[in-house]
């Protein structure tokens, strides 16, 4: 399976960014992760074959939501109320697990990378 990322861009604080992950095939739950510049990277979000079984950093709870579309193999983030910590290159990653999964090392697929900053 590949995961291509975009909708990375440049955003004031307090704008919004819609990520979008297409999937090459079927996957099961999926996540979305963030490295800021000198940082590791982070789990932000993650997405059961389920669309109702959902996880969240507490960071980011209440301005992103995670969502999906089985049918077209895609996973989305809506990010809301973005702040200059929100700066990171966001990966999306795919599991082979049904229920939704934190871990990194839960992940078996892993996406390129789509790069947001936002600008104080």
């Amino acid at each position: 399976v590949q995961l291509q990322a975009s909708g990375g861009g440049l955003v004031q604080a307090g704008g919004a960014l819609r990520l979008s992950c297409a999937a090459s095939g079927r996957t099961f739950s999926m996540g979305w992760f963030r490295q800021a510049p000198g940082k590791e990277r982070e789990f932000v979000a993650a997405i059961g074959w389920n669309a109702a079984d959902t996880a969240y950093a507490d960071s980011v709870k209440g301005r992103f939501t995670i969502s999906r579309n089985n049918a077209k193999n895609m996973v989305y983030l809506q990010m809301n109320s973005l702040k200059p910590e929100d700066t990171a290159v966001y990966y999306c990653a795919a599991s082979l697990n049904v229920r939704v999964v934190i871990p990194e090392r839960a992940y078996d697929y892993w996406g390129q990378g789509t790069l947001v900053t936002v600008s104080s």
